[in-house]
Parts: structure tokens; C-alpha cells; sequence
């Protein structure tokens, strides 16, 4: 993750790209605030809900653009190496639907 303008952790507009592997996984989560994403390379696959089923994914192109609304369950991944430039109003904050999910929940505790 780049941060392009802005400061994520700050109550202010910001962009940040994110270069992803091909298939990396968003877990189905949500943010307190609406959020748009714009794909530069690649492939993304979104779609909405609790449960993450690549079936019900739609795919964005290079170019395409789209919102998702605060609060709204989502979840995504990418096909092939993919790069996306995400706006949204700070401070940042991600959600997970299953807690479990959260990587933060693994992290190493000393």
C-alpha cells in the first residue's frame, strides 16, 4: 500500500493504491465511511455480502470505478496482479464481519 495524498489515519480526504498478487483476498468486511475504488492494472473482483462467494463477484476492468457506501459488507479479490487507487474520507478503518478474519487477531504478541 502507497499512500498518494492525504493521511489515512487523519478525519480528511486521502488516496492510497494498492498493488495486489494475483487471487489476494478481502475478507468480507465494511468501513465507516463511503469509499471509492478505481482499477489501474488488472482485474478486481467485488461483490457484496457476509460470506465471500467468488461466484457472486463482478469484475472491474482497468479504468472502471465505483462506490460502496459506509457500512456496506463487502468483500473482493484480485485476478492476476492488480493495482487499485482507493479514495474515502479518514480516519481509515476496516471492519471484519468474522473477527477471525482479522489478521490483526494472528499477529504475534510478545
Amino acid at each position: 500500500m502507497a499512500v498518494v495524498s492525504g493521511d489515512p489515519s487523519k478525519a480528511a480526504p486521502f488516496v492510497v493504491e494498492l498493488r495486489l498478487p494475483a487471487g489476494y483476498r478481502f475478507p468480507p468486511h465494511f468501513h465507516p465511511t463511503d469509499e471509492t475504488v478505481e482499477v489501474k492494472q488488472g482485474t478486481f473482483l467485488y461483490g457484496m455480502g457476509d460470506v465471500f462467494d467468488i461466484a457472486k463477484t463482478k469484475p472491474m476492468k482497468v479504468g472502471d470505478k465505483g462506490s460502496i457506501p459506509a457500512l456496506m459488507h463487502h468483500f473482493a479479490t484480485a485476478q492476476g496482479p492488480t493495482i487499485v487507487a482507493v479514495s474515502s474520507m479518514g480516519p481509515f478503518a476496516m471492519t471484519y464481519v468474522n473477527r477471525a478474519d482479522d489478521p490483526q487477531m494472528h499477529a504475534a504478541r510478545p
